[in-house]
């Protein structure tokens, strides 16, 4: 192409949005390693001075007799249990215990913090609100 065509399709086109992200163009702190910070400072002199405190340390907890594999492999067959529904898992866990109580005449309905009941979702780290919830 010539000329002419790679400066009329630059005008047309804008700025060329699909290039390669580098130091050169990116802001000052991109780095090209996938975002790694540095551990470190430069000195006026050109010098590179470590600090402990910006190294990353990675805590690995004790696996002696673990016998979990630490990853599953993308080829692994797809499971056959269906996905746990609200009612299934109620079914599974508290409606169990309200039957006992039921059929041994200690079933309270005032009292039904005793099978996970919550009235409010007050403290809570993941409030469960409904679909319909106004933000």
């Amino acid at each position: 192409m010539g000329l002419l065509s790679n400066l009329a399709r630059g005008l047309v086109r804008g700025a060329d949005r699909t290039a390669k992200l580098t130091s050169k163009r990116g802001p000052r702190s991109f780095y090209i390693s996938r975002g790694a910070k540095p551990t470190g400072i430069l000195t006026s002199s050109g010098k590179f001075v470590r600090i402990k405190s910006m190294v990353p340390e990675l805590v690995v907890p004790n696996l002696e007799g673990f016998h979990l594999k630490p990853y599953v492999s993308y080829k692994a067959p797809k499971g056959t249990e269906q996905p746990l529904t609200a009612k299934e898992l109620f079914m599974e866990t508290a409606a169990v215990q309200i039957e006992k109580d039921f059929q041994e005449g200690t079933f309270d309905q005032n009292n039904l913090k005793k099978y996970g009941f919550e009235p409010s979702q007050e403290g809570k780290l993941f409030k469960l609100f409904p679909k319909n919830y106004v933000r």
